[in-house]
């Protein structure tokens, strides 16, 4: 892609974020293997296996307020996660009418390997750029955090 002019104003900005960040996405996907090795897997689900890799333990209400979703959906998901054999529902010994989410050994493993994977993709990539690039890319990144923050709580910071 061409060197563009700075854009600074929010329209122009949320679309070329929205553009390069799906660029991103897409190109891991193919620089990568299929997410699952028993299908494909839609967003929503590998969102919730990466919810439930960071914090395991959480009740399908905590992670359906953690993405965003109805209880209902996030339900239909570790229906869907649990018959693939990717996450298991384990009775919360003090409340046995929740279920706590945890991934499966298989779970675990695949999610590593597909990170790693992905990782070594985005870094294969990242050399083919300059050292001014990358030093650029690196000091984007408290930025972006800060920025998928306040898309996940925009009442908070300062963004």
């Amino acid at each position: 892609m061409p060197p563009s002019t700075p854009i600074a104003t929010g329209p122009a900005l949320a679309t070329a974020l929205l553009e390069h960040v799906g660029g991103l996405r897409r190109g891991l996907r193919r620089a990568t293997s299929s997410p699952w090795p028993g299908g494909e897997l839609t967003g929503a689900q590998i969102e919730l296996l990466r919810l439930v890799r960071r914090e395991s333990g959480l009740s399908v209400r905590e992670a359906a307020d953690r993405l965003r979703l109805s209880p209902n959906t996030v339900s239909t998901l570790v229906g869907q996660l649990g018959e693939a054999g990717l996450v298991s529902r384990e009775r919360d010994p003090a409340d046995r009418r929740v279920a706590r989410l945890a991934l499966t050994d298989g779970a675990q493993r695949w999610l590593k390997t597909w990170r790693d994977e992905r990782a070594t993709a985005l870094r294969d990539a990242l050399e083919h750029l300059g050292s001014d690039d990358r030093r650029a890319l690196e000091a984007a990144l408290g930025p972006l955090e800060r920025l998928a923050g306040a898309l996940r709580d925009p009442s908070s910071g300062d963004a």
